[in-house]
Order: C-alpha cells, then structure tokens, then sequence
C-alpha cells in the first residue's frame, strides 16, 4: 500500500507532522482520495447527507434506479467505517475487511452508477419546502427526496485536558493515530467492544496498554477480550472514574479516581484513546425533525421521518443497532421506499 496524495479533509498526523516526517507510517492512516470533483446540477431526485454504509447504500440503489443523486459527505467514504482497522462479522468477507477499503469499495460502487459526491457539510437544510433545499459550498441545491444518513461521532469525555489535548495525545481513532504512538505506554477509556477490539490494533505500536473502564465489568465480546490479553501488554482498571487529563505540550498522564474506595492516581500515558459510546450527529435536524429523548431520528417501519420526502438511515436512526449490516439494510429499505414515492408523484 502506497502513500496517498493528499489526506481526506486536508487532515494532518496527530502531532502536527508535516507529511515528509511520516515515512511508512502514513500508510496507517486512512488517507483516501477523494471522489472526482464534479460541477453540482442544480437539482437531483435524491440527496443523500452522509456517507457512512447506510447513505452508500441507498445512493447506489437510488442511482441503479436511474435517479439522479448526490451524496454530501464531509469525511471519508464509509464515515466511523473507515476507522475501523478490520471487519470481521460483515457478510461476504470470510477473512474479513479493512474499514476504509470496505467504505471505498461502497463508493466506487455508487460512482459506478452514477452517484455524484460533494465534500463538505451542508452549510443549510430545508426540509419543509417542496422540493427541498440544500446549500452546499455556497449552492443552493435542490432535491426531491432527502435520506438522511448522517451517523453517529464518538462521545467526548468532557474532563479538562481532554479537548486542549486532542491532535497531542488524545484521539478517537486508533486505526488514524496508533501508528505515532510508537514505543508509548497508552490508556484506553472504555472496555466495550470498540475500545478492546482497538487496544488490541494499538498492541501492534505501543509498549503498555492500560484499558480504563468506569464500569466495574469488562462489556466487550469474550473473544475481544481474549485477543487483546493475547498481545501480552495490556491490562484491565475496572470502576475507575476519568478526572482529568494532564500532560505540558502532549499528554503525560490522566487522572482517575476508584469509584469504590475514592482513591486518585495519576496513570502516566503517552496517549489517550477514547471509547465511550458514540452519539448520533443531528444537530442540523433538531428544529425539523422528530428526535427520540437520545437525539437519534424517529421513523416509522419504512423509514419516513415526520417530515414528507425526508427518510432516515443507518446509526442517526432511533433504535439502531449500530452494525454495519443492519445500516446497509436501512440503507436499501430507505431508497427502495425513496423510488416507490418518486414514481407515485411522476
């Protein structure tokens, strides 16, 4: 695998390093081109917000169905897709799948069909009009049908330290940033499925791995659990509270406090790697749409939102189960749906 041009959204390593000090490193990240700049139409018969597996999905059908359609993703192909080191439980992958090659495979996909993509996030959202209107790059576009398919961002622990320090030793992603993390010891807040699947990616750099959970049991699947004792450099700090991260220019260390016994210590850390659930990105929506008390979209059993022409899918779905498949499935129910309405009305 070689070095890409240019990292997806102009992002740079975590320590600020320009490019020519990454060396083989850069590989790790899940740089990715982004998809052939178009001149955006005026007006499509669908648009799709967000590029996760759901929104993929519905646009490669919308598309195959001979609807014209945008997606407007303001990440990499495949959204927290892309983050994952490797997939194991999606269907048709026996030895599984990186994340970013699954969610580039899901665009290329689309483009084949005919899919259009813009970069970016929606600068305004008119859901109420008919058609509806989307402002993208400055553009006021036009669409008759909307599936909104924005997913979900990782929760933030709001302790100090933890946004002072983001890009110099905290991150959400251990498949971007474990690679700079060399030699370190590392903590890991969270001992569900995603934090111990991802200590075990960090295992590969880091020299110690500390997982922190404020629960006083281990929520991860055993076989996680069992590949991550595997490594030999990890180990579990359960029904511990995060207080505080400290550290001068990068993290040193965080703060914790035993929540049965009250005690505090310092944990020296390198690094910090930040699993604590993840929270559904629809900040956009709140004043059109109907949200459940969790802030994720309420829909009806094909997927229609309280708004006409306006479906959701995937993760930013009320009641979601979160799993790869199950997006790509809302994904196909939403633009099947989407056609069925767009013919009623032709």
């Amino acid at each position: 695998m070689q070095p890409q041009d240019k990292i997806y959204e102009g992002r740079e390593t975590l320590q600020g390093s320009k490019e020519s000090e990454l060396g083989g490193f850069l590989e790790f990240s899940f740089s990715v081109q982004p998809p052939p700049k178009v001149d955006l139409k005026d007006s499509y018969d669908v648009v799709v917000i967000g590029g996760g597996p759901s929104g993929l999905t519905a646009a490669i059908y919308t598309s195959r169905a001979q609807l014209s359609t945008l997606v407007v993703n303001k990440g990499a192909p495949g959204g927290l897709v892309a983050t994952t080191e490797w997939i194991e439980n999606y269907p048709g992958f026996p030895d599984g799948i990186a994340g970013a090659e699954l969610g580039r495979a899901m665009q290329n996909q689309a483009q084949r069909f005919g899919t259009e993509f813009a970069s970016g996030e929606p600068e305004e959202i008119h859901l109420a009009s008919d058609p509806k209107v989307i402002r993208v790059a400055g553009q006021d576009i036009k669409a008759r049908a909307v599936i909104i398919a924005t997913g979900t961002t990782p929760k933030k622990l709001n302790v100090p330290g933890e946004r002072e320090f983001y890009g110099r030793g905290v991150s959400y992603c251990a498949t971007c940033d474990g690679p700079f993390f060399a030699d370190k010891e590392l903590l890991v807040v969270g001992a569900g499925s995603s934090g111990v699947q991802e200590s075990g990616f960090l295992a590969k750099f880091a020299s110690k791995i500390t997982i922190v959970e404020f629960l006083p049991t281990i929520q991860a699947e055993r076989i996680l659990i069992e590949r991550f004792k595997k490594t030999g450099k990890g180990s579990f700090l359960l029904n511990q509270e995060v207080l505080a991260i400290e550290g001068e220019e990068t993290v040193t260390g965080v703060r914790v406090r035993d929540r049965d016994s009250n005690e505090e210590k310092l944990i020296p850390a390198g690094g910090v790697f930040i699993y604590v659930g993840l929270e559904p990105q629809t900040e956009a929506f709140a004043d059109q749409l109907k949200l459940d008390q969790w802030g994720c979209i309420e829909v009806d059993s094909n997927l229609r939102t309280n708004v006409e022409g306006v479906w959701a899918a995937g993760d930013v779905v009320s009641g979601a189960t979160r799993q790869i498949a199950a997006a790509v499935g809302s994904g196909t129910i939403a633009a099947i749906e989407v056609e069925h309405y767009l013919s009623s009305k032709s």
